[in-house]
């Protein structure tokens, strides 16, 4: 394989299995070490992520972190679009949108400044595959031309990856939390 393209669905392939193992013996909890992370940061607007299908589920740290500060989660506008992130409340009344993750009823639209990010696969240099449509990517690079943007991966261990196959438009992590450490990256 040289086709970028293929060699990306490959390292794909690999990580949904171990991420799918890691999902099917999870423990209780697994939100807690985010929850520490987050504190350090009370107060500042954030986007987490409504889990779908082995995704790691942060949404226990999103709710602690919504007594602080807005909490809001990414709303899909259009294929080649960077996300929109809409107000997110414990209690707020949610709606199916694209790709089966879950959105606000109502779209109440603001900027974060940290976003959880969900992802197939990491590696120690904050590489990120994500699912191939590049909207991550599209949202940090427009949030982070305007300020300072943390962009907080979230994952289980089992996603760690060796070596990714990464492009020039693949926007880095400045940080990795799993259910049992926290990985910081130089920027």
């Amino acid at each position: 394989m040289t086709d970028l393209t293929e060699i990306k669905a490959a390292a794909r392939k690999e990580a949904f299995a171990r991420r799918k193992a890691a999902f099917d013996t999870r423990l209780p909890g697994a939100a807690g070490r985010l929850s520490e992370v987050l504190a350090g940061h009370r107060g500042v607007p954030l986007s987490g992520y409504m889990p779908i299908r082995t995704e790691i589920d942060p949404v226990p740290a999103m709710a602690e972190a919504s007594a602080y500060g807005p909490v809001g989660v990414p709303v899909i506008q259009a294929a080649g679009q960077p996300l929109k992130f809409s107000r997110w409340t414990p209690e707020g009344a949610l709606k199916d949108g694209p790709f089966g993750a879950m959105v606000p009823e109502v779209d109440d639209y603001f900027e974060p400044e940290i976003l959880i990010v969900p992802l197939v696969a990491f590696d120690t240099q904050g590489g990120r595959l994500g699912y191939g449509g590049g909207f991550y990517d599209r949202t940090l690079e427009g949030l982070r031309a305007k300020r300072p943007t943390l962009a907080v991966g979230f994952a289980f261990d089992a996603q760690q990856a060796d070596r990714l196959p990464l492009e020039s438009t693949d926007q880095p992590l400045d940080m990795v939390v799993t259910e049992s450490r926290v990985l910081t990256f130089p920027s």
